[in-house]
């Protein structure tokens, strides 16, 4: 079996979760979600509350979905009730983010600002105006957002100025040399 899909998830107290066929929905403090499990792949729930994932047979595409789902599955619970974020920095002379609403408006260098509208589910914290969170119940959504303001403007390796992940290290390049 696969070491991460053998493993049963644990249901914390708040947190309801419903099996409709391959439809998983999980509500929690936070909101909530659902997904559709990959067809060979069956989702239980147990009268501890525990939920099982498990395969029909061991061929290599059915391994790969059962970890898969199962991690799925658990991301869901965990983001309902404690929501995932992830941390910006922005580096570079006159670089920097400020809130307009639930936007945000980066200038970056360009001859214009540049605005970044917040999908639905997903909230955006600035502490200063060189550093920001990516806030959300799904764990997906919050990824990809945070890479696409990466995106805006990324790290170059001689200055490091961009905008990158908090503890991000951005390998340097030495500029050519001088006469």
């Amino acid at each position: 079996m696969s070491r991460i899909g053998k493993l049963p998830i644990q249901v914390p107290a708040g947190v309801d979760v419903t099996i409709d066929g391959r439809t998983v929905a999980v509500k929690g403090p936070k909101g909530s979600l659902a997904h559709t499990v990959a067809a060979p792949i069956e989702v239980a729930k147990g009268e501890d509350g525990v939920i099982t994932v498990s395969r029909p047979n061991d061929e290599r595409q059915n391994k790969a979905l059962h970890g898969l789902s199962r991690t799925l599955v658990a991301n869901m619970i965990t983001g309902v009730t404690q929501g995932y974020s992830k941390a910006l920095e922005i580096s570079g002379v006159g670089y920097r983010v400020q809130a307009k609403g639930s936007n945000l408006e980066f200038s970056l260098g360009y001859s214009h600002p540049i605005l970044v509208e917040a999908p639905e589910g997903i909230s955006f914290k600035v502490e200063s105006p060189t550093k920001l969170s990516v806030e959300g119940i799904d764990k997906q959504k919050v990824g990809e957002v945070a890479a696409n303001i990466r995106k805006l403007r990324k790290p170059d390796p001689y200055k490091a100025k961009g905008v990158k992940y908090a503890g991000e290290v951005i390998r340097r390049k030495v500029g050519k040399a001088g006469k």
